[in-house]
């Protein structure tokens, strides 16, 4: 990113830009994480026999923690106040029922080139047949994916799509369901679509709450630069080089797939339809950097947004519906190769053939199932919804659980650059992209401090 405008408050004008503090974070993540690694383990739990992390490696796990669960905490609000905005902006969109198609249409089409380069490696690299893990480490994981699951899930069992559960200290911990609030969300926003003039009210209070809802969560990316020290570090710490070298050849497909749908299929689209791939990325990058720190779609989609918006030239009316969309059912990463390679791994670990229909399957499910994973940390489900359609042994998963930080890292980020290409190529071949913002060099940051009620304004023309 270019160094600060003239509008930028004075106050930030010292410090480096938002990419070059993540890239810092991630220099002193894994340079802290190496330090508390060498540093050992304080004792050893007498209740669990776990090793007590040392004091570094505690502070690094609380650091990350913490932003992980300010994510969390505003994620509910925040898809379903966008997607109900996002709906109702449709309606002032030309041909948006044929842009809604073809946001799917492209989506589909990706994950397809996706799941097939994830087919290829595993086939090619065979991970499973080149580990050192050992078979002491399968064990099912404690919840899984399964059709039956991710259709009733579907229907919501409350308004707001929480979840309780009881711990077992006797504590009752409460969660949500992103797909139920996807649900609950569209149904209200086609309804104020129906509702027509009475409902404009409500859409005041809802665009209003968005951007109140937006302020806070820019306030919480701002710590991410201070978060990749503590998730990186936290994951060195506690993985190191061990894990990583017991499933090497795994992590080099994994990473090796998204390094090619990234850099190879992602460029050739863009520059197919007419457009630069350096800006493209040199666009994207705010959101997909926060995305490899996060390890969230869903928590990164305002950043997404904005530069889908600001840098890539996409209307806002049509990228608020198609980037809150593509951040809970478009992760080419977790929801395409990840399960392509893993569910190869798993089969060549235990020694079972997969027949052509079963690498069918395996398309099948990244194309249809890739909403289960629900744009939060949880490529885990879609694994389990993976193996469990084609037979395979759930045990597998635990085998890769070890390294699952590290891989999600890329997968996220992957996700993120997806769900901003899609955007920026229907608009372009619908003739809707602006070319100059698009083709304008980059400047101040795109979650930059602006005056809300010009963005308010602007929310209610659009």
């Amino acid at each position: 990113m270019s160094s600060p405008t003239a509008s930028t408050p004075a106050r930030r004008r010292w410090l480096p830009s938002f990419g070059v503090q993540v890239l810092i974070g991630l220099v002193l993540g894994v340079v802290l994480g190496l330090v508390a690694r060498s540093m050992g383990a304080d004792g050893v739990d007498a209740a669990t026999g776990e090793p007590d992390p040392n004091w570094l490696t505690e502070t690094l796990t609380q650091i990350g923690s913490i932003f992980v669960t300010l994510l969390r905490t505003i994620v509910p609000p925040l898809v379903f106040l966008a997607i109900v905005a996002s709906i109702a902006n449709l309606r002032d969109v030309t041909g948006a029922a044929r842009l809604a198609w073809k946001t799917l249409a492209w989506f589909a089409a990706t994950a397809l080139i996706a799941v097939g380069i994830g087919i290829a490696l595993g086939l090619i690299i065979q991970p499973g047949n080149n580990t050192s893990v050992s078979a002491e480490a399968a064990a099912a994981p404690s919840s899984s994916g399964s059709w039956l699951d991710f259709l009733t899930g579907l229907v919501p069992a409350n308004a707001l799509g929480l979840e309780a559960s009881a711990g077992s200290d006797g504590s009752v911990g409460l969660s949500f369901n992103v797909l139920q609030i996807l649900v609950v969300a569209i149904a209200v926003g086609v309804a104020t679509l129906k509702v027509g003039e009475a409902a404009e009210p409500f859409l005041a209070i809802v665009r209003s709450a968005l951007l109140v809802v937006q302020k806070v969560l820019w306030w919480v990316i701002l710590l991410a630069p201070i978060a990749t020290v503590g998730l990186l570090g936290k994951a060195v710490a506690t993985y190191g080089w061990a894990a990583l070298g017991s499933l090497g050849s795994f992590t080099v497909a994994i990473y090796l797939g998204l390094a090619l749908v990234l850099f190879v299929v992602y460029p050739v689209l863009l520059r197919t339809n007419g457009l630069s791939v350096k800006q493209f990325f040199s666009g994207a990058w705010p959101a997909i950097s926060l995305a490899f720190v996060s390890r969230s779609s869903v928590g990164t989609m305002p950043v997404t947004q904005r530069v889908t918006e600001r840098n890539l030239g996409v209307p806002k009316a049509y990228a608020s519906f198609a980037v809150p969309l593509g951040a809970t059912t478009k992760m080419d990463g977790c929801a395409s190769i990840y399960p392509a390679v893993s569910a190869i791994f798993v089969a060549q670990f235990f020694g079972l053939d997969l027949a052509l229909t079963d690498y069918a399957l395996i398309a099948f499910v990244a194309v249809i199932g890739s909403a289960a994973t629900a744009g939060v940390t949880g490529a885990t489900v879609m694994l389990t919804l993976t193996l469990s359609t084609l037979g395979l042994p759930l045990e597998g998963v635990g085998l890769l659980l070890a390294i699952d930080p590290i891989l999600d890292m890329g997968r996220t980020a992957t996700n993120v650059a997806g769900q901003a290409l899609v955007p920026a190529l229907v608009a372009k071949r619908e003739g809707i992209l602006d070319l100059a913002a698009y083709n304008a060099p980059r400047g101040a940051k795109p979650w930059q401090d602006e005056d809300p009620a010009e963005v308010l304004d602007a929310g209610v023309r659009a």
